[in-house]
């Protein structure tokens, strides 16, 4: 797993500045600095796994707020594989639920301020394949595989009755160069079959629908 992207590609990849995150702080450096003391792997991100039990028919965004259940947080590729050894598996969670893998301080609200500018890409799986493609989008994502990576916010994978929806957040939906190459990056990555067709919908039109998939903007 490619953990540390090259300096140069990564300034090649931001688009703008105004979508990046804040520069690590002292203590982030000295927490990475320990933990290659240590012999650990840091990542390029930390990152947290969240867990939402959804209440079929409840929309309002208070109640899915209230919802939202942090997990663990993790650092280092030991702790992510710790951490998700012990996770349950995506065939055995009741539908509606939501697993949400996010950089630390972005929450999985559209209201962030990381995710109020920016949007999602939507794909949607049969129930028997989705827990392969969720693990493979995880391990792209804690390895700063897809590119625009610092543009991007985290991952969901929504549990429904029917199929099951992944979904890859970014901050900025009105930059269509970074929109489209996170597309096509997440094909790649993914290995996604021809007949699948990926969905674009920015944050502001699911706050104004309150759907987070129904009505998307673009295809592709």
């Amino acid at each position: 797993m490619e953990l540390v992207a090259d300096k140069k590609e990564q300034d090649n990849n931001n688009s703008s500045n105004d979508t990046q995150p804040p520069p690590p702080s002292d203590d982030d450096r000295e927490r990475v600095a320990l933990d290659l003391k240590a012999g650990l792997h840091p990542l390029k991100h930390k990152f947290v796994f969240w867990y939402t039990r959804r209440t079929p028919g409840v929309r309002t965004q208070t109640s899915y707020e209230d919802n939202i259940k942090k997990i663990v947080d993790f650092r280092t590729v030991e702790a992510f594989w710790v951490c998700y050894c012990h996770l349950a598996r995506p065939s055995t969670l009741p539908s509606p639920t939501d697993l949400h893998l996010f950089k630390e301080g972005i929450r999985p609200l559209w209201e962030d301020s990381a995710n109020c500018n920016g949007g999602k890409w939507i794909i949607r799986f049969k129930k028997v394949v989705s827990g392969r493609f969720w693990e493979d989008l995880v391990l792209a994502l804690i390895g700063d595989q897809l590119d625009y990576g610092d543009n991007i916010c985290g991952a969901v994978l929504s549990i429904r009755f029917n199929e099951d929806i992944l979904s890859v957040w970014n901050r900025n939906a009105s930059d269509h160069q970074a929109v489209m190459a996170l597309r096509d990056s997440i094909k790649r990555h993914l290995k996604l079959p021809h007949s699948y067709v990926m969905e674009y919908k920015p944050h502001d039109a699911s706050l104004r629908d309150n759907s987070s998939y129904r009505n998307t903007w673009l295809r592709g």
